[in-house]
């Protein structure tokens, strides 16, 4: 089976249930049937290309615990790793080492092949490498463009702002994504929930994102609002920038990835391509895979 055909295979379950396994529909047929040609050919082609990150071995303790045990990563330009993991596998602690929020304690880190220690978010931002996270860091008051570029406003004489241009380039980066918005002077607290989502995203892809880290994009959003942003991951991907997607959901996962990343306690137990994988054996592997059956024995018993 191709892969265009496993991801659209994996489009067509329909669940009514949220978690790792709900929170799909066929809505998210339109993920995959615009462009799977186009992301395969774009992650046969990211293999060819250098990493942009690699971790080698990365390890990080908290005093004596350790809790994230030999990493192996490679993250190329143009493709998507998912990440995936139930709550304390690890998922956060590596999202802050790599947005050089805490140091890794082991292991070696390269950043375009050259080794490399972020000792700050700034450092990390410096070489391209963005995070977004779950509550966006965004002003609920504030209007869209401002949102868009606040900390780093664009401004003329006496340090006047540019409002002008930057509600221009606000609408426009935004209309990249798929996102029109009739007036971007609104407040973003009144746009949805992918829809803000979507903003975050865009503003860090367009402040010289290489390298974008989604952090559960999708776990408070529905069905509609998590399609907006898997398109959005997808035309991300497309642009050439390399995705990295944490996620709770193999079913979303599946749609967009071209490798995914399982952590268990700190431990990587899956690392594999899509072509290597199914969405059934991502799913049951999430799920807790022989725990999962041995509970239902014992509870049923």
């Amino acid at each position: 089976m191709t892969r265009d055909n496993k991801r659209k295979d994996a489009a067509a379950v329909t669940s009514t249930g949220t978690g790792a396994a709900g929170d799909i529909d066929v809505v998210d047929k339109d993920v995959v049937a615009g462009g799977a040609a186009d992301k395969d050919a774009a992650g046969a082609e990211g293999g060819t290309t250098p990493p942009i990150i690699e971790m080698r071995g990365l390890e990080k303790a908290y005093g004596e615990r350790l809790v994230l045990k030999g990493i192996d990563m490679e993250i190329r330009p143009g493709t998507v790793t998912c990440v995936l993991g139930d709550n304390g596998a690890g998922k956060s602690t590596l999202i802050k080492a790599l947005s050089g929020l805490h140091q890794p304690t082991g292991g070696e880190m390269l950043i375009d092949g050259e080794p490399a220690r972020l000792r700050n978010p700034k450092d990390a931002l410096d070489r391209g490498i963005a995070a977004v996270y779950q509550d966006l860091a965004v002003v609920g008051q504030m209007s869209v463009w401002r949102n868009f570029f606040l900390g780093q406003e664009l401004t003329g004489a006496l340090g006047r702002l540019k409002a002008d241009e930057m509600r221009e380039i606000t609408a426009e980066q935004l209309e990249k994504m798929g996102v029109n918005l009739p007036d971007v002077e609104v407040p973003i607290s009144t746009l949805s929930g992918g829809q803000r989502q979507v903003v975050a995203i865009a503003r860090a892809i367009y402040f010289g994102a290489r390298v974008l880290i989604l952090d559960e994009p999708t776990a408070a959003l529905g069905v509609k609002q998590s399609g907006m942003v898997l398109r959005f991951v997808k035309k991300a991907r497309e642009s050439g920038v390399a995705v990295i997607f944490i996620t709770h959901n193999p079913h979303h996962a599946y749609l967009v990835g071209d490798r995914f990343m399982m952590l268990n306690m700190g431990e990587q137990v899956m690392n594999a391509d899509l072509a290597d994988v199914t969405l059934e054996e991502l799913t049951v592997e999430m799920s807790g895979g022989g725990e999962l059956d041995a509970l239902s024995h014992e509870l049923r018993s």
